[in-house]
């Protein structure tokens, strides 16, 4: 091989998309958890608080008694609940380095299917078998907003039950270079969440490059 030239892409086996399932797996379960403690945290903080409030009942102020009152200023209140679902928020994001190049069907929609899902469920969402019955469109948002928007759209599409959603990203003719910003971050962060299946490029009529037709898994029992 010549100097500078780059060498072969790496290829990954089944033994290491099993490896990278089962760790995608692992981090999904392990921040789920973590926000369900949350907002069990959260809930009981404000029912231990509501107990307290009921429990002192009516409160009036002392008379005063010619008494020197120093002014003093009075603690900002802790917002609990906010800091639990922010933390929670901000465990539970997915990562902007994930390279997920080597995990993509090398085609020109560049595709997506987990190990055993088979080639002819991304046929059937190319030729628009699995009819979404829910979207979500990240165009326009920022980086942060879109990834939070998206992790809370699957993760509330999973818990009703649905299948197959159209995701919308932009082709990135309004942004200022005129580079579709969210539209690798997307796929990324798709193949990150344990929940999607496969995904793939819209149709024209549903976005085209713009857009992605994404298959999610069943709710589990």
């Amino acid at each position: 091989m010549s100097n500078g030239a780059k060498p072969p892409p790496k290829r990954f086996g089944l033994n290491d998309l099993a490896a990278l399932r089962d760790g995608l797996k692992a981090d999904a379960e392990r921040r789920e958890a973590e926000l369900v403690a949350a907002e069990a945290a959260a809930k009981r903080a404000e029912e231990e608080a509501n107990v307290f409030r009921s429990s002192i009942g009516l409160v009036s102020a002392l008379r005063d008694r010619n008494r020197v009152q120093h002014p003093t200023k009075a603690p900002s209140p802790v917002p609990v609940q906010t800091q639990l679902y922010d933390k929670a928020v901000l465990e539970a994001s997915l990562s902007d380095e994930f390279d997920v190049e080597n995990l993509l069907d090398i085609d020109e929609t560049m595709s997506f299917r987990r190990p055993g899902i088979g080639e002819d469920v991304i046929k059937k969402l190319r030729r628009g078998e699995w009819v979404p019955q829910d979207k979500v469109d990240l165009h326009g948002l920022r980086s942060d907003e879109a990834r939070e928007t998206l992790s809370n759209f699957l993760r509330r599409s999973v818990r009703n039950g649905v299948r197959c959603v159209r995701l919308i990203h932009g082709k990135g003719i309004g942004s200022p270079d005129k580079l579709p910003v969210l539209k690798g971050k997307v796929r990324s962060w798709l193949v990150q969440k344990e929940e999607v299946m496969a995904f793939v490029q819209a149709r024209e009529s549903q976005g085209g490059a713009g857009a992605l037709m994404v298959l999610l898994r069943q709710p589990k029992p």
